[in-house]
């Protein structure tokens, strides 16, 4: 093996100056490392038993939170039990009575690879919104990495509180302004096209959002996204991740603890 390359190539190799030859191996050796790397993450993930991956072919993924990237990913710990509030059964209902697996009609309620999907698809290309809906306190205690906090009682407090208007246009809603009498009665009409279109707000650009809370047994998000489609966001628009904090944890997924 040591002979492989052609006597051309050899001799050519050995005709360089050392400097060079040892630049041109390094190079060759800078190529090649990324490729060891994959490799040998390949072999651990695919080939180890006690690796435990987020789903079958996909060990972790990364997101976006504040500003730094989050491997999001499996507690490796085969003895690792959920302790604390999570772990908690019975709770007094109300308030925390199971909640209905859609909060309205029109909205899509995911489970945890649905979410995935979305962290690597339309969160990743700012095409999407993941939103902690639960309050500020809960939020400060640890969240889901991408997540950004607007608690629930937020999109409760009417059209035109500042903070609600605020968090539409955030989302990526235009105010309309003034609506001419000849474009509300094409739109009447069906002869202009209104589809994601309130009096007031045009959604046509409008992101898609995924709302999450506590978890099966916590009505803050289901709350905030009735406010939302009572506001006009379009259903098809929202998601509804039912599993929220105590599902995440149940799974031993990584969480954060927001800088502020």
């Amino acid at each position: 093996m040591k002979n492989w390359r052609p006597v051309w190539a050899r001799t050519a190799f050995a005709e360089l100056p050392a400097a060079r030859r040892r630049l041109g191996v390094g190079l060759f050796l800078l190529v090649l490392s990324p490729l060891s790397v994959l490799a040998e993450d390949q072999v651990r993930v695919g080939e180890s038993d006690d690796f435990v991956p987020l789903y079958q072919g996909k060990p972790y993924l990364h997101v976006i939170h504040e500003g730094r990237s989050v491997k999001v990913q499996r507690v490796q710990d085969p003895d690792y039990v959920l302790k604390g509030y999570f772990a908690k059964t019975a709770r007094k209902c109300p308030p925390f009575c199971i909640q209905p697996v859609a909060p309205a009609p029109g909205v899509a309620t995911i489970g945890e690879l649905e979410l995935f999907e979305f962290m690597e698809t339309s969160l990743r290309d700012g095409t999407g919104v993941l939103i902690d809906a639960r309050t500020l306190s809960w939020y400060r205690k640890g969240t889901i990495p991408g997540s950004v906090n607007f608690p629930f009682s937020l999109f409760g407090k009417g059209a035109d509180d500042p903070g609600v208007i605020q968090a539409l246009k955030a989302f990526g809603a235009k105010e309309r302004g003034e609506v001419g009498a000849v474009e509300r009665v094409l739109e009447d009409w069906g002869w202009a096209d209104a589809t994601d279109k309130t009096e007031r707000w045009d959604f046509t650009a409008a992101k898609d959002l995924v709302l999450w809370c506590n978890g099966p047994s916590c009505g803050q998000s289901p709350r905030a996204i009735r406010a939302l489609v009572d506001l006009g966001y379009p259903e098809d628009k929202i998601m509804y991740y039912r599993g929220g904090m105590q599902m995440w944890q149940l799974w031993g997924l990584t969480t954060v603890v927001p800088r502020q």
